[in-house]
């Protein structure tokens, strides 16, 4: 296929997290709202004059100074975040906006005060305790700690946080989450002109740039991909759904790929489902309501324990794997991740023993370092997956 424009151009920006979009948004005023998790809501830290940035860590080669606070023993996407705290990589932010999503990951957050990595007189730290499951007292504990910790703090800080300024927030965010779903659902056809590569790319952009301004660029994505022309032939020998933790590495994505299975549903943190449906405001709410109503709703976190989230997760899966005419499923977690090494195992039986989905599991470093044990991972489920076809 025609290389798309911009992707170089998305590229050079996932090299850093102060990229060059980011650096021209603060240079115009707009504040810089760090976050990690989708238990923070993205419009929240898009309301007028601020933009949200989902942190990265990208081309980290060391967590030396991350691992003498947190020990080697821990989450490798979180020691990478504060290592790259410390090396100043992120003195652009106002605020981290962290939740308890896990130990780890609030240990890491409650770092960003202990050791003031981020050199930036404005900036500031707050953490929630999102909830452990979705019936209505989750929802009202959860809307009680974005507004303590969240909203309250922006009003101090003289952001607008109105009812029209919420209500603008969730429309720049359907408008965002339109464009990256028409693109994503290029990826249901039997001959896709996009590969998984260049959406996780594109997806990650939109997760990590101030959206005003890179908007124009996805926009103009999409209408090239509707006239992009794919290759006469499917390249690839089967097609794949991840599903996992924190996956940020472009690399990952084209390692899968390289070895003849296209990643054609992206089901993980820093994926786009969940994160790119269209927030409703239903009778009866206002748009905060409607803003942590969607977003608990939608959340997949394995961090749930209830059972109906628990099914949530699984069927999530079964429907990816037949909407977008998958031949089984990859099931990551990042090496250490308590909650998707649960998830992993039971998903991965539940799939192949009760839903007869074909299933690979496998657990990866923050960066992919060990490629050669990946690759030949991914090459026998490949393999199997082509031998099933023969057979069936």
């Amino acid at each position: 296929m025609k290389d798309l424009k911009h992707l170089i151009y998305f590229e050079n920006l996932l090299q850093e997290a102060n990229n060059e979009l980011v650096q021209q948004a603060v240079k115009e005023g707009d504040k810089a709202l760090g976050y990690n998790c989708y238990y923070i809501p993205e419009p929240l830290l898009n309301l007028p004059g601020c933009f949200s940035s989902r942190l990265r860590a990208p081309n980290c080669s060391s967590t030396d100074v991350a691992s003498y606070y947190m020990t080697t023993r821990n989450c490798p996407y979180v020691r990478a975040i504060l290592e790259r705290a410390v090396e100043g990589g992120y003195n652009y932010l106002n605020a981290l906006f962290g939740a308890e999503c896990c130990a780890a990951m609030e240990r890491m957050e409650e770092h960003f005060s202990l050791i003031d990595p981020v050199k930036n007189k404005d900036f500031f730290t707050t953490i929630i305790d999102p909830p452990l499951k979705y019936d209505d007292n989750a929802i009202d504990y959860y809307k009680a700690g974005l507004k303590l910790k969240v909203v309250d703090e922006l009003h101090k800080r003289g952001v607008d946080t109105s009812e029209e300024a919420m209500k603008a927030a969730i429309e720049d965010h359907n408008e965002i989450s339109r464009i990256i779903t028409e693109i994503g659902d290029f990826r249901k056809l039997e001959n896709p002109p996009i590969t998984g590569y260049e959406f996780h790319v594109i997806n990650l952009v939109s997760l990590t740039c101030p959206h005003r301004l890179i908007k124009p660029y996805l926009e103009e994505t999409l209408e090239e991909i509707k006239k992009r022309k794919p290759e006469k032939k499917f390249p690839f020998r089967a097609r794949v759904v991840m599903v996992g933790s924190e996956i940020d590495d472009p690399e990952f994505i084209k390692l899968v790929e390289s070895c003849g299975a296209m990643v054609v549903a992206d089901r993980f943190c820093f994926g786009s489902i969940p994160g790119r449906e269209q927030i409703e405001i239903r009778e009866g709410e206002n748009a905060f309501d409607a803003i942590c109503r969607h977003y608990l709703e939608t959340n997949l976190c394995a961090r749930f324990m209830s059972g109906d989230k628990i099914d949530q997760r699984h069927s999530t899966m079964e429907r990816l794997y037949r909407d977008y005419k998958a031949d089984g499923i990859i099931i990551e977690n990042m090496k250490f991740c308590e909650f998707w090494s649960y998830e992993k195992v039971l998903g991965s039986y539940l799939m192949i023993n009760e839903r007869n989905i074909p299933c690979c599991t496998i657990e990866k470093e923050y960066v992919v370092g060990s490629a050669g044990q990946l690759r030949t991972r991914f090459q026998a489920f490949v393999e199997s997956l082509e031998i099933k076809k023969i057979n069936s």
